[in-house]
């Protein structure tokens, strides 16, 4: 079991900064593959960006490519999300998530409870 909580959204201006934090617990986490996503209001739930723990890449969607950054605290067993440069359009709810494959792209088992992103024009 992995228990994934994620907190950090708000609301914020367009151009702004935002951090997301996913604290994880429940087993170690060498093997598991984490992720980012997003359901905007009435759309479906999308990949935002995921690394394998083990691994050294990060995947980012081409939508937040360059404005986004998926970091961690092995010591904290904590993943962040750094938005920058916001726009509306990213306005979701945001979701941490992980499983214990290695591809960051689909077939999450793990999720958190999301966070909500609002982005003012």
């Amino acid at each position: 079991q992995v228990q994934l909580v994620e907190s950090g959204g708000g609301l914020v201006q367009a151009g702004g900064s935002l951090r997301l934090s996913c604290g994880a617990s429940g087993r170690t986490f060498s093997s598991l593959t984490m992720g980012w996503f997003r359901q905007p209001p009435g759309k479906e739930r999308e990949f935002v960006g995921g690394f394998s723990w083990s691994g050294g890449n990060t995947y980012y969607a081409e939508s937040v490519k360059g404005r986004f950054t998926i970091s961690r605290d092995n010591a904290k067993n904590t993943v962040y999300l750094q938005m920058n440069s916001l726009k509306p359009e990213d306005t979701a709810v945001y979701y941490c998530a992980a499983k214990t494959g290695y591809s960051v792209w689909s077939d999450y088992t793990y999720w958190g409870q999301g966070t909500q992103v609002t982005v003012s024009s």
